[in-house]
């Protein structure tokens, strides 16, 4: 299974059906009506291969996917660090909030399969997201299997809290529905989840997002501040929610120097 005159691959997940199943099950995949089939596109490195890879989990408020400027856009971003990039298209939950984070498992276990193949450290595989991706992401990075844990974490703009004071109450609903128990709640909170073995973190926003408050990113970051886990927090003056690779953010060019450096940084 390698990549053709360095064209992605595109690869479905679950070969003997899916260990979660949602509402979706036995219907046909449609991405009009976003019934997505699990699956991952691989984008990898030409020349200089680093042995590194990220997981990406585009957002869409756990509604739909918005895998085009969060997700296969900064593929060539990372071809250039020499890192591999799977971008992750993931089921939404329609009625069962474990079956997105058991897609982002099962991608992490295919690319580990496949790492000697396609040149990639099975130790240094992370994860990152965008908004409920970035729910996504910091849920896997706080409630992985042990065999499964990510070796760094990216966050743009995301969800952490299902703390209805600060949460997104779409990804919310969509994730847990309207009236979750408090269980539920604190489980995907994952600002209290934090512990000294959750991996490194590279947080980026900005100020004046209005769909996902700030302090989404900054109780997170304080809870890793306060386990010493080592994290990064980037918050720029504007630019609002959903920026993702668009040219219109003015910050482009200063978050990917910045995510460049700390990538290299370890």
């Amino acid at each position: 299974m390698q990549a053709q005159n360095n064209q992605p691959l595109d690869i479905a997940l679950w070969e003997n059906g899916p260990a979660e199943k949602n509402d979706d099950t036995g219907q046909s995949y449609d991405e009009s009506r976003h019934i997505y089939q699990p699956s991952i596109r691989v984008f990898l490195p030409k020349e200089q291969r680093t042995g590194r890879a990220i997981i990406l989990c585009p957002g869409g408020g756990y509604a739909m996917l918005a895998y085009d400027h969060e997700g296969y856009a900064y593929a060539d971003y990372f071809k250039h660090q020499g890192i591999a990039l799977i971008v992750l298209k993931y089921r939404m939950p329609h009625g069962n909030h474990r079956v997105p984070l058991s897609d982002v498992c099962e991608a992490m276990r295919v690319v580990k399969a496949h790492a000697g193949e396609w040149g990639i450290s099975p130790d240094d595989i992370g994860i990152m997201g965008f908004s409920a991706g970035g729910h996504l992401a910091s849920t896997f990075a706080t409630h992985y299997p042990t065999e499964l844990k990510p070796a760094f974490q990216i966050l743009f703009y995301p969800v952490i809290s299902m703390d209805s004071a600060i949460t997104h109450q779409g990804s919310r609903e969509n994730l847990i529905g309207k009236e979750p128990d408090h269980q539920l709640i604190d489980y995907y909170s994952n600002e209290k989840q934090v512990n000294n073995e959750t991996p490194r973190a590279f947080i980026a926003l900005s100020d004046n997002d209005y769909g996902v408050p700030v302090e989404n990113s900054i109780r997170y970051y304080m809870a890793l501040h306060q386990h010493r886990v080592p994290a990064s927090l980037h918050i720029y003056p504007t630019g609002g929610h959903g920026w993702g690779y668009n040219e219109s953010f003015r910050f482009k060019q200063a978050v990917h120097a910045e995510l460049a450096d700390w990538l290299r940084s370890f």
